[in-house]
């Protein structure tokens, strides 16, 4: 399998940021690890081993990015503000600098966004945010409700960054237009401690006429990596 190990400094983050890629060519596919993850998580967790053959083959290239959650959302040592202006910074770095990485490697017109548990937020999120760049998403354990991070603390870039608040009332035909033609997938589990934040997905996506599929797992420890392995056999 084709593994390359990428790595420069980040003039949007201010900092060294690391990277994986999986396979020469196929769907690219960019995956965001769980909460504080890094970068080799997928790998470790047999993430990219559950997808060998589909890498192997050519029909799937895999992107595995590193996180700054401690930097950002879980980051208890800096006011609200700031939490949510890194993660600003970060998604300025995924959009300019790994997006263009990706576009380099690999012609294919579609982009995925991946992530499992908070990793899913962040897949949302940006594809939520970016729709003529991400073309599909896969959260499976997604936990999409950010307010234990804030303390209360609400801005426009909160606003902005949190689906729950934004999606339901959003009216632009340029965004819900390329919702409407893109593919959104979330999977979780009866016995997911993230079952409700879905089911609360599947209700604004219903309500603002997005296509999507939610499937509920009838699994034993769903939020966790062997069924996670078995639903992105399943779904990607």
């Amino acid at each position: 399998m084709n593994r390359e190990y990428h790595q420069w400094h980040s003039p949007r983050l201010g900092r060294s940021m690391e990277l994986l890629v999986f396979g020469h060519t196929g769907l690219p596919v960019v995956v965001f690890p769980t909460s504080g993850g890094r970068f080799f998580e997928f790998e470790d967790r047999g993430m990219i081993g559950a997808l060998a053959d589909r890498i192997n083959g050519g029909h799937l290239q895999v992107y595995c990015v590193d996180s700054i959650d401690h930097e950002s959302w879980y980051n208890r040592r800096v006011s609200p503000r700031w939490r949510v202006a890194r993660h600003a910074q970060f998604d300025d770095y995924l959009i300019h600098e790994v997006v263009p990485l990706i576009r380099q490697k690999n012609r294919n017109p579609h982009l995925v966004s991946l992530g499992c548990s908070f990793g899913g937020y962040h897949a949302l999120n940006v594809a939520l945010r970016h729709p003529d760049v991400f073309t599909g998403m896969l959260s499976m354990s997604g936990a999409f409700d950010l307010a234990n991070f804030l303390d209360g603390y609400h801005d426009q870039d909160v606003y902005f960054n949190q689906p729950t608040q934004f999606l339901p009332s959003l009216g632009d035909p340029w965004f819900l237009e390329r919702y409407r033609r893109n593919t959104w997938v979330f999977g979780t589990g009866w016995d997911d401690q993230c079952l409700g934040q879905n089911q609360n997905m599947d209700r604004i996506f219903n309500d603002k006429g997005i296509p999507h599929k939610l499937f509920v797992w009838d699994t034993w420890n769903s939020h966790d990596w062997p069924t996670w392995q078995q639903m992105l056999r399943e779904y990607l």
